[in-house]
């Protein structure tokens, strides 16, 4: 399989191309400079590989939840290059990437990624690893650290940047065994995600990948469309 995976949740940009299993990765922090570096990690990822984008059998991408204007980048991203190559996309939860992040560094099977969402809040979902494939025990949603429950467990991995930020409430309700700082979403991990999503549904045309906020007020209050895919 050959498939193109980008993430600009946060403040880091990655892209990661995953060829039959071969994973090569481009990944900057870069806060605000997200939609300036994106399509040249791409275009460095596919003549670095002499592969040509139509060549690829899907484009996956980070549809949040996340940072509202960094999920819209990605989104318009992926969907600009598959229009222009006839390629499906595959949306990948961060949530999901976040916990195949957390289990490439740590083995830890049972993980709770969390992102700050800002407003005290927090975008955080419970995961199990399956194989090597990521799957929801608890449902991706936003809430205060004092809604978050999870099913009681000896051995949580805590992974991402809302246990940074919310570390004082959130520690002694689960007490982890191990909490991952400042761990950032890669594209290699949205790449495996997507791979696996991919091989068990397929993927969607462009119009189909739309981002996934949680906190549909905000992505409501601006009253903007979703951009335009660049072309």
């Amino acid at each position: 399989m050959k498939l193109l995976a980008i993430d600009t949740t946060e403040s880091s940009c990655s892209v990661a191309l995953h060829l039959d299993g071969a994973v090569a990765e481009r990944h900057r922090l870069a806060p605000r400079e997200h939609s300036a570096l994106v399509l040249p990690m791409v275009e460095e990822l596919l003549a670095g590989s002499e592969l040509a984008l139509g060549a690829l059998d899907a484009i996956a991408f980070s549809r949040g939840p996340g940072s509202f204007t960094g999920v819209r980048i990605a989104a318009a991203v992926a969907q600009g290059l598959a229009l222009g190559a006839d390629l499906p996309l595959v949306p990948v939860s961060t949530l999901l990437s976040l916990a195949q992040g957390g289990y490439r560094q740590s083995g830890g099977r049972h993980l709770l990624p969390a992102l700050d969402a800002r407003m005290d809040e927090l975008y955080w979902a419970a995961v199990e690893m399956t194989g090597e494939v990521p799957r929801f025990l608890v449902d991706e949603q936003v809430a205060p650290p004092s809604r978050v429950q999870a099913p009681v467990r000896n051995d949580w991995v805590a992974v991402g940047s809302g246990w940074d930020a919310h570390l004082e409430a959130l520690m002694p309700r689960f007490q982890p065994t191990l909490v991952l700082h400042q761990q950032q979403i890669h594209a290699q991990d949205v790449a495996a995600v997507g791979a696996a999503l991919f091989i068990d549904k397929g993927g969607v045309p462009p119009e189909r990948a739309l981002p996934v906020y949680l906190r549909d007020r905000v992505a409501r209050k601006s009253g903007e469309r979703f951009p335009q895919p660049p072309g």
